[in-house]
């Protein structure tokens, strides 16, 4: 098993701009502090790989997110435009899960980085319905992001409930991003691609006035009659003027997954690099992490003016001889006791998962490689209710369109399921 190159830089802590975002509370509270910083230096232990539903037929999973109003069903997200019910507690072989919703009429599927992308589901589910989804769409090319309203007797009717919250037109096929999540504060996060092509040829990456390139924030339920959605007024960019006030965080050449920690608050994401190094972050509000003038930790391009606000560093990097595209992943929240605070994230192609943890003070430890799955590409990472996480991948290569996917148990763990 090869472990990644650390350098002392991709060990350290957030730069001190970051720390600086975290002393000013822009974050907030942060419940688990002290609990983060009594486990920082608690060995990261590893993990096994132990595949679930292996008579499930899916091809190209793209995301497995836990549904609330239920207590062990996941959806299993497929690329074309299909969602499948799983059972989260049982391993028992299902080659004909239920369809919780069908919607290859409308997605574009027409590149390898377009498709059905994710799902949120809002968090009073139980009580309203309703749930978001991310896909690209074209004539024109774009990303959607949508509201929808299960009817659980009826899915013409639920297909028919779409409201459109944003509709981002797309320059070129790649870099759609494709997150979208619910926060602590019960607003919609939106990870948003750089547009495409190589290296931000037409420079979304350090321009407010896009909301290519960026995490956005929005309110879908303080809205008025009319409106897609309402901006928070404690959006960092509201009174800046030229900048588009929906944007949380910017310089993110293509978030490729980001998650909540369910304890902390602390929001995680894994940012595609270009030629050279794949990074973590922590998003927070404000947040200007550097592209497409930096990549990781390096300068990506020489000459430019000062930046409007200054580069946050990353949390990790790892160069492209251990990788060529991070997945990011979840903060582990599960049963085992050992495995607790480790935020586990991949390589997409080359199979390898890492942990690392973070404490309250910034100090990292890690990353360890943990797991390493050969022959299959990490497409996303899930969580159960109870925290018990899995990865879905796509199986004997891109071409071949067969996914699995795979439970994260740690090696301490001492219960069965």
């Amino acid at each position: 098993m090869r472990g990644m190159r650390t350098t002392a830089r991709s060990m350290a802590t957030l730069s001190a701009a970051t720390i600086g975002v975290f002393a000013s509370g822009l974050l907030g509270a942060r419940p688990g502090d002290d609990a983060a910083s009594a486990v920082a230096d608690v060995p990261i232990p590893s993990v096994r790989l132990v595949r679930v539903w292996p008579e499930l037929t899916c091809r190209r999973p793209t995301q497995l997110v836990a549904r609330p109003d239920r207590e062990n069903t996941l959806v299993l997200i497929e690329q074309s435009g299909r969602m499948l019910e799983v059972d989260a507690a049982s391993d028992a072989p299902d080659g004909d899960a239920k369809v919780f919703l069908d919607l290859t009429d409308r997605v574009n599927f027409g590149s390898n980085e377009e498709g059905l992308l994710s799902l949120a589901f809002h968090p009073k589910f139980e009580e309203n319905r309703r749930f978001v989804l991310y896909y690209t769409a074209k004539d024109p090319r774009r990303v959607v992001i949508s509201e929808f309203v299960l009817d659980p007797e009826d899915a013409a009717k639920t297909a028919a409930s779409e409201r459109t919250i944003l509709d981002i037109p797309q320059p070129f096929w790649n870099h759609n991003g494709g997150t979208v999540l619910f926060g602590p504060d019960g607003m919609l996060y939106a990870s948003i691609g750089d547009g495409g092509a190589a290296a931000d040829p037409l420079d979304h990456g350090q321009n407010l006035g896009s909301l290519l390139a960026t995490v956005v924030r929005l309110d879908i339920d303080g809205r008025a009659d009319g409106e897609a959605y309402r901006v928070p007024a404690d959006n960092p960019f509201v009174d800046r003027e030229g900048a588009r006030p929906e944007i949380w965080a910017y310089g993110l050449r293509n978030v490729w997954r980001m998650s909540f920690d369910r304890e902390t608050g602390d929001l995680w994401a894994g940012d595609v690099g270009q030629n050279k190094y794949e990074e973590i972050d922590l998003v927070v509000k404000g947040g200007n992490y550097g592209w497409n003038r930096r990549e990781g930790f390096h300068a990506f391009r020489e000459g430019d003016p000062a930046p409007a606000d200054p580069y946050l560093d990353p949390v990790v990097e790892y160069p492209r001889n251990e990788g060529v595209s991070v997945t990011g992943g979840h903060v582990y929240r599960g049963a085992d006791e050992a495995m607790q605070g480790v935020y586990l994230y991949a390589d997409y192609g080359f199979g390898t998962i890492w942990g690392l943890r973070r404490d309250s003070q910034g100090k990292v430890t890690g990353p360890e490689v943990v797991a390493k799955r050969r022959g299959s590409l990490i497409s996303s990472f899930g969580e159960a209710k109870d925290g018990t996480l899995f990865i879905t991948t796509f199986e004997g290569g891109e071409r071949s369109g067969k996914g699995a996917v795979y439970r994260i148990d740690p090696v301490t763990r001492t219960a069965s399921r």
